[in-house]
């Protein structure tokens, strides 16, 4: 009947099928924790509704039906989404949702996709969240994540450095592919240090190091997780072994993290530390074209300083 959802309950195969609703039976505490000690509050959907059909199979060979009670204690649902059993994946949209996520396309993404090829989808949110999480668990068959990601690296080739804390943490995980290292060897003289943020649950910012080739085209050096933006977590990371003891650079250029200048200075005291016009810039715009009233004016004045970043010697640039 329209509103209300039937399920099989306690079936015996090729014996009797027992088809209640879905709010049918009694909730069953199996946990035995007393309602007030409970981490989340729950809630039952069962309320004991008389709904029952008694399928039977004779030994004929046919099925006979005996109807119990067509009756309902409470009123049809007006959303469908709301009871979990219209809210299930197919195997084919499983199958979808499995090769997206590993794509890794987001949830949202994930949600339209299904219902452009199933318009009376009736899943919410939740449901793509909580499937994604079981192929995650199925995906680690048992390990954690961290030795899932040291597994994935080692077989990609990658060449990864660790770092514990006394707890046994994970504080520090540096990792480079060997091509990368090769061009870090090779062209020793610039490189970017910058960090990344919100990239994993763990809220551990991502140090991202970049070198430049003869060719002015850039590469990707090493990738470090820390677990602090503190000036020994950066003298650990450029002291790896992974960095390599040959490369010396000439010039790091970095935004005005104190903390990752002073590391530089230490661990590379004959290396030039030069700071990134872009964030230079991000905070000029940020601090001071709040003071200027005419749109005009303001035009004029980053213009001004372009002028005077873009100078080409010394003479140039005291004359902007």
């Amino acid at each position: 009947m329209e509103g209300y959802v039937t399920v099989i309950r306690r079936p015996k195969p090729d014996k009797c099928v027992y088809i209640g609703c879905v709010r049918g039976g009694k909730y069953q505490d199996t946990r035995m924790v007393p309602p007030e000690k409970r981490k989340r509050k729950t809630t039952s959907r069962l309320i004991s509704c008389p709904f029952e059909i008694v399928g039977r199979k004779k030994p004929e060979g046919f099925w006979k039906v005996d109807i119990k009670d067509l009756s309902h204690n409470h009123e049809p649902s007006k959303d469908m989404s709301g009871h979990p059993y219209c809210r299930r994946f197919s195997r084919e949209e499983i199958l979808k949702l499995k090769e997206m996520s590993k794509a890794g396309v987001s949830p949202r993404q994930i949600m339209s996709s299904l219902r452009q090829s199933n318009p009376d989808l009736q899943t919410i949110s939740k449901n793509i969240y909580n499937e994604k999480y079981r192929i995650m668990k199925e995906n680690l068959a048992g390990r954690t994540v961290i030795q899932a990601l040291l597994e994935e690296l080692g077989q990609a080739g990658f060449i990864y450095n660790i770092e514990y804390d006394q707890n046994g943490r994970l504080t520090h995980l540096m990792f480079a592919h060997p091509l990368s290292i090769t061009l870090t060897k090779s062209y020793t003289n610039v490189f970017v240090m910058d960090c990344t943020y919100k990239t994993n649950k763990y809220k551990m910012p991502l140090l991202d190091i970049v070198g430049v080739t003869s060719f002015n085209t850039s590469f990707y050096s090493c990738f470090v997780f820390m677990q602090k933006e503190e000036e020994e977590d950066y003298a650990l990371t450029m002291s790896s072994r992974i960095f390599g003891v040959e490369v010396y650079p000439l010039v790091i250029i970095t935004d005005r993290e104190l903390a990752l200048m002073n590391a530089i200075n230490i661990i590379f005291p004959r290396t030039a530390n030069i700071l990134c016009v872009w964030h230079i810039e991000k905070n000029v715009v940020t601090n001071c074209k709040p003071y200027f009233t005419e749109e005009d004016d303001w035009v004029a004045s980053i213009s001004t300083w372009t002028t005077l970043i873009n100078s080409h010697d010394e003479s140039s640039f005291n004359e902007a």
